[in-house]
């Protein structure tokens, strides 16, 4: 799965949070000045070209709606850093964020318990 730009990830967070919209909606959301309606259309195409979104037609407008939830595009994104960064290997990430103190080895503890319990 590809990663979502600024403007991308902007328009997906309205779509997983509002539901489907129509672009002239996800105008709406955005603060003042707001992009031109065409720059707006033309992104949300691109996501629907990467398979993020799809539509459903009410005459000649389009109705967007996301294809994945947030939770799975965060996932991905994740398995992607972990891919990419710390050579496929989740122990290096959860060691690096260890050794960063950005865990604590208390919080560590609480999440091997938690795997345990849920595997028992």
């Amino acid at each position: 799965m590809t990663k979502l730009t600024t403007k991308e990830k902007e328009i997906m967070d309205v779509l997983w949070q509002h539901g489907p919209k129509f672009v002239k909606e996800l105008l709406e959301y955005y603060d003042e000045p707001r992009p031109h309606f065409n720059t707006v259309s033309t992104t949300v195409r691109i996501l629907e070209k990467k398979g993020f979104v799809g539509h459903k037609q009410f005459g000649t407008s389009y109705q967007y709606f996301p294809t994945i939830t947030e939770r799975e595009y965060g996932r991905s994104s994740l398995t992607g850093i972990i891919k990419n960064y710390f050579d496929d290997s989740y122990l290096s990430a959860v060691s690096s964020f260890v050794k960063d103190e950005k865990i604590s080895v208390e919080e560590l503890k609480e999440l091997i318990a938690q795997i345990e319990n849920s595997n028992a």
